[in-house]
């Protein structure tokens, strides 16, 4: 069985994926690609996690565990999504650390499966506007305390994947940085599905209709109506076109309301999030999706 987790992060349209898997589910089943309700394992996962850390699994766990989920349906690969599966926002950062517990509970799954092919597909998302968001979450009084003292500049994902990659290293990860993900939203679902590339997804667009105009979609759909042999990447060019012209402002721009967060610190942050991501992409076993 190929086991695929999607873990987040959190604040990466991670709903809107779940959701757009749900509407796939019957396509996808015909390929032997399973996507049960998030209320079929979320609970049970959660569950299972809270008991590893006091014992190892039973034998039977996974066969337990994988009939809870498919409820008889029959597959060869099954997506599983929670973005809390690493833990709530407010536990998001530790000492500076990007999802602390991580490790441990990618562990966990391979100790669960040990035998299938486990992958996990995850967004990031640049640090400049994801410590804002998740700190808002958090029990912490001040910035300060919430990062245990760290510096925002030196809060790094690859630490997180190579932390990720020594509990697991036969565990894949798949990536994307989430202000990609208009532009490759069908390639996300179709990684996650295990489909040939150019395979049709539903709601292929979802993403990019809650960012660009009415108007500016309307055109869209009609320009790849007339022109249904484009490429993918002949797609993502006509993609980004459109919206330089169509985006809905409100909808791309962030307001990072912290003080000192100011235009001069996101522009270093923003500069070191494109090095940290130059520098995930060198760690082995890990795919970066990209336009």
């Amino acid at each position: 069985m190929q086991i695929i987790l999607h873990t987040g992060a959190h604040y990466t349209e991670e709903d809107r994926l779940m959701k757009c898997l749900l509407r796939n589910k019957d396509d996808f089943a015909r390929a032997g690609v399973a996507v049960p309700s998030p209320g079929r394992y979320r609970k049970l996962l959660k569950e299972t996690m809270v008991a590893l850390r006091d014992a190892p699994p039973g034998d039977e766990a996974r066969d337990v565990l994988l009939d809870a989920m498919l409820d008889a349906e029959t597959a060869d690969r099954i997506i599983l999504s929670n973005a809390h599966f690493f833990g709530a926002p407010r536990a998001a950062v530790r000492q500076g650390v990007l999802y602390p517990s991580a490790p441990e509970r990618i562990a966990n799954m391979r100790s669960l499966f040990p035998y299938d092919g486990l992958e996990v597909f995850m967004a990031i998302r640049n640090p400049a506007a994801f410590l804002p968001l998740v700190f808002d979450q958090s029990p912490r009084d001040s910035f300060a305390d919430f990062l245990g003292g760290v510096d925002p500049r030196e809060v790094r994902w690859s630490e997180t994947v190579l932390r990720i990659r020594d509990a697991a290293p036969d565990v894949a990860l798949t990536l994307w940085c989430n202000e990609d993900s208009p532009l490759i939203w069908a390639q996300i679902i179709r990684e996650m599905a295990g489909l040939d590339h150019g395979q049709k997804i539903t709601g292929g667009f979802d993403l990019l209709s809650a960012i660009m105009s009415k108007e500016g979609m309307k055109r869209f759909r009609a320009y790849l109506k007339e022109r249904p042999d484009l490429s993918e990447m002949h797609k993502r060019r006509v993609v980004a076109a459109f919206l330089d012209k169509f985006a809905l402002e409100d909808e791309i721009e962030e307001e990072l309301d912290l003080p000192g967060w100011n235009d001069a610190l996101v522009d270093e942050m923003t500069e070191l999030y494109d090095e940290d991501l130059a520098e995930i992409q060198r760690i082995p076993g890990v795919t970066v999706l990209t336009p």
